[in-house]
């Protein structure tokens, strides 16, 4: 049987001491995740970060670093996710943008606000990429090579 590893990404947005998370429907029910995705054919890592952003949250970012990169298996499924976690700041919000499907809202949440409801994470790569962010330092852009 082949091994293939899902590549994806998310990020991290901070202001003010909230994170910007977007709630979405997986498995019939409500969960919390950082705007984050699936890498799609011919597009770059930093492209995708942006891309996948703006299609959950509605929010236009900029990226400015790398938090880390993650291997998860999912233990629903056996999946094996590569995620580039980038660390980005939020430059524009459309809110007349319709969101992803699936996608239900977007919101910002602190920290401690994100661990009283740990119980709807999508996964515990939320609050370690949050973690590693707060921690610092990210790492330079330079790093993804395009």
């Amino acid at each position: 049987m082949a091994w293939h590893p899902h590549i994806t990404v998310a990020t991290v947005v901070e202001s003010a001491g909230r994170f910007l998370m977007v709630e979405e429907s997986k498995g019939g029910r409500l969960v919390l995740n950082q705007p984050a995705g699936h890498l799609e054919p011919d597009e770059t890592l930093k492209a995708a970060a942006i891309r996948e952003t703006l299609e959950e949250t509605g929010w236009t970012v900029e990226l400015t670093g790398v938090v880390g990169i993650y291997l998860y298996t999912a233990p629903s499924n056996g999946v094996t996710y590569q995620r580039v976690c980038f660390a980005a700041k939020a430059l524009h919000h459309d809110a007349s943008r319709s969101l992803d499907e699936g996608i239900v809202a977007a919101t910002w949440l602190s920290r401690d606000e994100l661990l009283e409801q740990s119980s709807r994470w999508r996964s515990e790569l939320i609050i370690r990429c949050i973690d590693d962010y707060l921690a610092g330092p990210s790492y330079d852009l330079a790093v993804v090579r395009d």
